[in-house]
């Protein structure tokens, strides 16, 4: 989400990194199952199978931030199901890499949640230990935490943000790249609290209420739609664009 390329599909970091793989193993296929809004039971239950099934080499797992926005959400159940899925793909013979949460102190209203992000990455971090997981660590990228590196709708990371993430976590598959996503950001002017306060509730308005609304009618974003990448496939490499990322 919110990291679009010119045709105004989605790219995404998953996209970038595949990109930065490809280009350096001739013989390489990607497949990407990803859906958003999935909740963290639908990815266990609809893309893990799969995954089993064809035993990739890697397989990359991102789940159950949807699932932390949902009062009343058992963290310690939710990372107990995510162990299980873990534990399937490393049975399968998968290397697998994890992402804790990203830290959201500076985010308006979604800042709430922040505690238990913080346990379910604690939960997170044990689960790569005992598995043999590889971890990126998102709460620690101090560049997430700039709004910069969020899209408008608060809950989805920019483009840039997106590259940062995907040079992190090449960086963690010790691949080499040729930029640094510890880059600090430009220098901004500080904003007024009047505006600021106007754009939380125009961000209440259109991007909490729908989702709220969504949620309680048990709907999502990613109903009626299919991964984009259902099998493993060679990767297409058109012209570069900024950080690795063939867009």
């Amino acid at each position: 989400m919110s990291d679009e390329a010119p045709d105004g599909s989605y790219v995404g970091w998953a996209d970038r990194l595949a990109a930065t793989l490809a280009e350096r193993n001739p013989g390489f296929r990607y497949a990407n199952l990803a859906l958003r809004g999935k909740m963290l039971r639908e990815i266990i239950e609809e893309q893990v199978p799969i995954a089993v099934e064809v035993k990739p080499d890697l397989v990359t797992i991102c789940g159950g931030g949807n699932d932390l926005i949902v009062p009343g959400c058992d963290v310690d159940a939710l990372a107990e199901e995510y162990e299980q899925a873990v534990k399937a793909l490393r049975a399968a013979g998968c290397e697998v890499v994890m992402f804790t949460g990203p830290d959201p102190r500076d985010q308006p209203v979604v800042r709430r949640v922040r505690p238990k992000v913080a346990i379910y990455n604690a939960n997170l971090r044990g689960i790569a230990d005992r598995h043999g997981a590889m971890l990126v660590d998102l709460w620690a990228m101090k560049p997430l935490v700039d709004v910069r590196a969020w899209s408008d709708d608060r809950l989805h990371f920019s483009p840039e943000g997106h590259r940062r993430i995907a040079l992190r976590t090449a960086e963690v598959l010790d691949v080499p790249v040729t930029e640094e996503w510890r880059e600090p950001w430009p220098p901004v002017e500080p904003t007024p609290w009047l505006r600021s306060r106007q754009a939380d509730l125009a961000w209440t308005r259109t991007h909490l209420l729908p989702w709220v609304r969504r949620h309680l009618r048990g709907e999502s974003m990613g109903d009626g739609l299919v991964p984009k990448r259902p099998e493993l496939s060679p990767l297409a490499l058109p012209a570069r664009g900024k950080g690795g990322a063939r867009v």
